[in-house]
């Protein structure tokens, strides 16, 4: 009996300094002077506030509440980015108010019980527009940036076509552009680079999962080849782990939650032809608001020669593309330094 009683406490002790590193009550670090003492124009809160009928958290930070709002909505669906902000967003909180959002089924917005057959495009655009009034609102303010990264690139490119009067601009990274032929590129490029690696074990694996389009399962299998050829993130599952596990905004339950929500993904929407029919080369060929595309070269998740092709013909009227020669699907991670100085110039582009 003592052997458990002994493997029992060592659970508990580990139980308990795991729960003091990663925090039982999740909370964001305030912005202090050198004196310690809290600057009294910024704003630091991690709060929960009911969007399309369902709880939903949201992080907001920035050393000045007179700086402009950027708003940024993640990619997944379901992986959220609140997780790396603390290690992400220094510079940013400094020129920016800057919110992060689980979406509906990421991460602090992942419940028990979460419904995932609210998943659903609609739905998904109609958090998002009651989440930018209620900046909007809180902050009295007209307008907002707004930046999406890859799934999110699909809510914001049609956000801000169907409220453009609510925008400063759009920053698309990792724009989505038409969905099957993107996969076609990728698995014409993958196919070629194992070929060319004589990598059997891998080329099994594609041939298993045939040629695209993919059902959500396939496709999951697909997106890890393209990762281990570097095609997709920039930084490996354990930098990103390392990275996270640091956020005082999440605590063990939240990664728990992080974890299912990535795990589940966007098959709701992939089985329902939500995420696999899109093309914004016909759908949106316009934008009334400035556009600036931050686009990885070396991304074949969003490939750069659709996005680059979707520059060329879309109207906007102020339009940028910013190629990151050392990235691919996510600059943020691949180049943090060069892309937070190319936000910050947006904001002075557009007369901040």
């Amino acid at each position: 009996m003592r052997i458990f009683f002994y493997f029992f406490a060592f659970l508990i002790i580990i139980a308990l300094v795991i729960s003091g590193f990663l925090g039982i009550f999740p909370s964001t670090d305030q912005f202090k002077d050198n004196q310690g003492n809290l600057l009294p124009e910024s704003i630091a809160a991690l709060e929960t506030i009911e969007l399309g009928g369902l709880e939903q958290a949201i992080l907001i930070r920035g050393k000045d509440k007179d700086n402009p709002i950027l708003l940024w909505v993640h990619g997944g669906p379901g992986s959220s980015q609140m997780p790396l902000a603390h290690r992400l967003d220094r510079e940013l909180e400094a020129e920016y108010i800057v919110v992060h959002w689980d979406q509906r089924g990421a991460g602090k917005s992942n419940h028990g019980g979460f419904r995932e057959e609210t998943m659903t495009f609609e739905q998904f655009k109609e958090d998002s527009v009651q989440l930018v009034n209620y900046l909007l609102e809180r902050f009295s303010r007209d307008k907002i940036f707004l930046l999406g990264h890859s799934w999110g690139t699909q809510l914001g490119t049609e956000i801000v076509r169907d409220y453009p009067d609510l925008f400063y601009a759009y920053i698309g990274v990792s724009q989505l552009v038409d969905s099957r032929e993107g996969v076609e590129i990728a698995y014409n490029w993958l196919r070629e680079q194992i070929e060319g690696e004589n990598d059997q074990k891998n080329l099994d694996r594609l041939e298993e999962i045939g040629e695209p389009p993919y059902t959500h399962p396939q496709y999951r299998i697909f997106a890890e080849i393209i990762s281990s050829y570097g095609g997709n993130f920039d930084l490996s599952m354990m930098d990103l782990a390392l990275i996270a596990i640091r956020a005082p905004e999440y605590n063990i339950i939240d990664y728990y939650r992080w974890i299912q929500g990535a795990n589940r993904g966007g098959k709701p929407l992939h089985e329902g032809e939500e995420m696999t029919v899109v093309n914004f080369r016909e759908t949106v060929p316009e934008l009334e608001v400035p556009v600036f595309f931050f686009a990885g070269a070396l991304d074949k998740n969003t490939p750069l020669e659709l996005i680059e092709e979707y520059y060329e013909t879309l109207k906007a009227p102020h339009k940028e593309i910013i190629v990151f020669e050392n990235s691919a699907h996510t600059p943020f991670l691949g180049e943090p330094e060069r892309f937070n100085q190319e936000l910050i110039k947006i904001k002075e582009k557009t007369g901040f």
